[in-house]
Formats: structure tokens, sequence, C-alpha cells
């Protein structure tokens, strides 16, 4: 019987059930939140990011969601440093040139902070004298850092990284750190 959960990534935890780091090492996996067996992650979330990830025992939909072949629509709300500019928000839109090739065009847009945010540990930091602001990003495919490598390199790093939804799942009733099943 194939499975699919949807799980709600807490920051600072791997998106994998083993921790191939240092021996010795006590990083929060997978395996702290979800004991299901036979599933694994269909891509993967930084562990300084939060956010949904999908894990299934279907291989074909695994390979589906995470290969960029597919172009599977990933929705991500970002916290970043400053407040954006239309110019930069146009870039985003048209492709960013990183150092491992230009992005596809992604959906860009300012958003107000979202109110059903759960509080994060350790906080952002916050600086008083630096205004930050809320950006949702929709992008179809999936480079190492690719949202954060974007907003910097328009000029607003990202503070806070939350994936919000991946093609037609979302966090929508999902507490961080909880999963359910499909």
């Amino acid at each position: 019987m194939t499975r699919t959960l949807l799980f709600n990534k807490p920051f600072n935890v791997l998106s994998q059930f083993t921790d191939s780091g240092t021996s010795g090492s006590d990083r929060e996996t997978l395996s702290n939140y979800i004991d299901v067996p036979g599933v694994y992650p269909a891509g993967r979330l930084d562990r300084d990011s939060e956010g949904l990830m999908v894990l299934t025992s279907d291989g074909r939909l695994q390979n589906r969601i995470a290969s960029p072949k597919f172009k599977t629509e990933k929705t991500y709300l970002a916290q970043i440093e400053g407040d954006i500019t239309d110019e930069a928000l146009d870039a985003l839109q048209t492709g960013i040139d990183l150092k491992d090739g230009r992005t596809r065009p992604a959906k860009a847009r300012r958003i107000a902070e979202p109110n059903w945010l759960w509080p994060r540990d350790p906080p952002v930091r916050y600086r008083k004298s630096v205004p930050d602001g809320w950006i949702e990003l929709r992008i179809t495919e999936g480079k190492n850092r690719q949202v954060r490598r974007m907003t910097a390199a328009v000029g607003f790093p990202t503070l806070r990284l939350i994936r919000y939804a991946i093609g037609d799942w979302s966090l929508d009733g999902l507490p961080s750190g909880r999963w359910r099943d499909l």
C-alpha cells in the first residue's frame, strides 16, 4: 500500500532520517518526528528552513515532486531584510543569474506577515534600524538554497524561509512539527 505524508518541518531539523554528521551529533532529524516505515522525503528542505515536506513510499511520486523536469511549483514565504523594491520583484520574475546558472522566472509578490505563523525557536534577529518585509515566491525548480540566493542577489537577504506549498498541497491546518496522512 502506498503511503504519502505531509510534514511541517521545524527550523533546525535535518530533512533526512539519520544524521550523517559528526559522531555524537545530536541534531534533530525526521526520525524525531515521524515513525512511519518505508516513507522517504520527496526533495529536501534546508536545516535552517521550515515548512512543508512530502514523504512517500511511491518512488514515481517522489521523482515527480523532486525532479526539476516536472516543474512542480513550490511556494515559499520569505521574511527578508529591507522593504523589497519593484525592481527587485521584477528581477525575481525574470530570472536571476546565480553561480550555477540562471533561474527560471519566479512568481514573486509582496505579502503581509502571515498572521497564522508559529514562533520560530530561536527567533529571527530583530534590528530596530533595519526594516524587514515578506514576499511570496513560487518556483518550479530546486537549486541548492535557491530562494535564499535569489533574494540575496537582488539585495534583500532572507531572514526566515517557509515552504508553504508543493503543488496543490499546503501547510493549511498543519502545525509545526506535525504530520498527516494523505
